[in-house]
């Protein structure tokens, strides 16, 4: 058995910090008789949380973070899609600018089981187990509130992961599939330890594109989608590249401010008069 617990509120930034959220409602996680998560192992996968990037937040997503947060009162966020530092870093400054806490739910998964070699060696002799893991993790995080949750590719895979994110906002960051070889080839950008993708850009192209097959339905069903191309065309850039972290953060605040007011006319359409 183990708890899940938050890290100590964010504070700083050139701002005062928002009272602290209560305490979440925690529930044990339990895989059966596969292994459990210590409370060692917990300190350390919260411990890896607390070194989110700290940002230099623009004025412009200051505002837009500030304008929808009452709206938001505190309901997570999940960004799904192909693993990539766009849609990492994209929930990393999400979590800076509302003021949430942020998680990779591959990170807490893989702390859980024990380290990298220890998720390998479930991908090839538990799967079953493996999966169970990334299902319970999530079942946690999306028990809470004020979060924005980095989810692996795990969270789109069934329909139980599928559901449990409905507790929040699911957006789909669609990073073009190249440029996460690239990233991957060229940058030594880390994939999650179940992802075991290497060798030269063409081959690690075809396994992405492979990921990507059997995760595109799930993708889907996200409640919006921040298309990565249509980012730049819409902002004029000449090309992909152009586009920053802090564009695709904005315009999924964007995307959250529409899919609440489309709540709320929903919502007062079905009062009776």
């Amino acid at each position: 058995m183990w708890l899940l617990r938050l890290p100590e509120p964010l504070v700083g930034r050139g701002h005062s910090p928002p009272p602290p959220p209560p305490p979440p409602t925690t529930s044990s996680i339990v895989c059966g008789h596969h292994r459990l998560l210590s409370s060692f192992k917990l300190r350390a996968a919260l411990s890896n949380q607390d070194s989110t990037t700290q940002f230099d937040l623009s004025l412009s997503l200051k505002r837009k973070a500030a304008d929808i947060s009452p709206d938001l009162k505190g309901t997570c966020l999940f960004l799904v899609g192909i693993n990539s530092p766009i849609k990492s870093n994209s929930a990393q400054l999400l979590a800076d600018a509302l003021r949430y806490y942020y998680f990779d739910s591959d990170s807490v998964v893989e702390q859980a089981l024990g380290g990298e070699d220890a998720v390998r060696s479930f991908m090839y002799t538990d799967l079953k187990g493996f999966r169970d893991s990334e299902t319970e993790v999530l079942k946690q995080l999306s028990s809470m509130g004020r979060l924005v949750v980095s989810a692996g590719n795990g969270a789109v895979q069934s329909a139980a992961n599928l559901a449990l994110m409905r507790h929040g906002i699911s957006i789909w960051i669609d990073v073009p599939l190249d440029m996460v070889a690239k990233k991957i080839v060229e940058e030594n950008f880390q994939l999650p330890a179940a992802e075991t993708i290497s060798g030269s850009y063409s081959e690690v192209l075809a396994q992405l594109t492979a990921i990507y097959e059997d995760c595109r339905n799930g993708y889907a069903t996200a409640d919006a989608t921040i298309a990565l191309h249509k980012v730049a065309s819409r902002l004029g850039y000449d090309t992909l590249d152009a586009v920053t972290t802090e564009d695709i953060a904005l315009e999924t605040l964007k995307e959250v401010e529409r899919l609440m007011r489309a709540k709320k006319l929903m919502e007062e359409a079905a009062r009776p008069f």
